[in-house]
């Protein structure tokens, strides 16, 4: 076997997907910490999950819940990035609509992002698991590799 020679200094980018839960917090943190040691930029995103707009717009109307979905993940990728600044980081920040492993990937992949950094799942919980969570999806489908803080 041949010596692995891993180039750390050539992370510049790297997405921080969060969606305000404990998991996606600490994600952050380990995320901006590596951005700092390599002098990476951080891109923050939250997904307004489309399946989850689906359900609130039966109880009420979609534009309201869409609204405050938007509003709750300008919140979340706000915080990452008041992280980052702290510790001296660029950051910038996105909200995206769709499915959450399918933006977070295409996301990756349109801005040439060179890490992920997500926790082990988020705000749905650990049940999802048994189907298939986000974080799963995008370790099998992103084009750069994928750190999972637990």
């Amino acid at each position: 076997m041949g010596e692995l020679s891993l180039n750390f200094k050539s992370i510049k980018k790297i997405l921080i997907p969060t969606d305000g839960s404990e998991h996606s917090i600490r994600a952050a943190q380990y995320g901006i910490g590596i951005a700092k040691i390599v002098g990476a930029q951080v891109i923050a995103v939250f997904v307004v999950d489309e399946f989850v707009l689906d359900q609130i717009a039966k109880i009420t109307e979609r534009e309201t819940a869409e609204r405050e979905l938007k509003t709750d993940g300008k919140a979340n990728v706000n915080f990452v990035k008041d992280i980052a600044g702290k510790e001296g980081i660029s950051a910038t920040t996105l909200i995206a609509e769709g499915r959450p492993f399918e933006r977070i990937v295409h996301v990756a992949k349109d801005l040439n992002v060179d890490l992920i950094v997500m926790g082990t799942y988020g705000r749905r919980g650990a049940e999802r698991i048994l189907i298939g969570s986000v974080t799963e999806r995008v370790i099998e489908y992103a084009s750069c590799p994928v750190l999972v803080i637990k």
